[in-house]
C-alpha cells in the first residue's frame, strides 16, 4: 500500500506563488508516476501535471504550462508543484496521485491519492 501526504496549500493573492509538497511512503515502484490534479467546487478533478520517475519526463495540462513546475526528490520519495502567476481560476483543492508505470488523465485509473490541500488565490 502507498501512502501520500500533502503540504502547503493556503491562501495567496493572485500573481503570488505556492509550492506543494507530496511525499509518498510505504510500498513504491522503480517505474512509476506521481502528480497532480485539483478539483473545484462544483467541477469535475482535473489533471495538472505528472512526472514519470523513470527519466523525469514531465506532462502539464494546458491552463499551467509556464507557470507551474513539477519536480520530484528521489531520496525523500517527493513529489513537488511549484505555481507561479496565480489566478484565481487556480482555487480548488489539489491532490497528489500516484501509479504503477504512467500517471492516467482520467482521475479513476489512477490508484493512490492523497487527502488533498486546499489552494486559494485571491483578486
Amino acid at each position: 500500500q502507498v501512502q501520500l501526504a500533502e503540504s502547503g496549500g493556503g491562501l495567496v493573492q493572485a500573481g503570488g506563488s505556492l509550492r506543494l509538497s507530496c511525499a509518498a511512503s510505504g510500498r513504491t515502484f522503480s517505474n512509476w508516476s506521481m502528480g497532480w490534479f485539483r478539483q473545484a467546487p462544483g467541477k469535475e478533478r482535473e489533471f495538472v501535471a505528472a512526472i514519470r520517475w523513470s527519466d523525469s519526463s514531465t506532462y502539464y495540462a494546458d491552463s499551467v504550462k509556464g507557470r507551474f513546475t513539477i519536480s520530484r526528490d528521489n531520496a525523500k520519495n517527493t513529489v513537488y508543484l511549484q505555481m507561479n502567476s496565480l489566478k484565481p481560476e487556480d482555487t480548488a483543492v489539489y491532490y497528489c496521485a500516484a501509479n504503477g508505470g504512467v500517471l492516467y488523465l482520467t482521475p479513476a485509473r489512477n490508484d493512490y491519492w492523497g487527502q488533498g490541500t486546499q489552494v486559494t488565490v485571491s483578486s
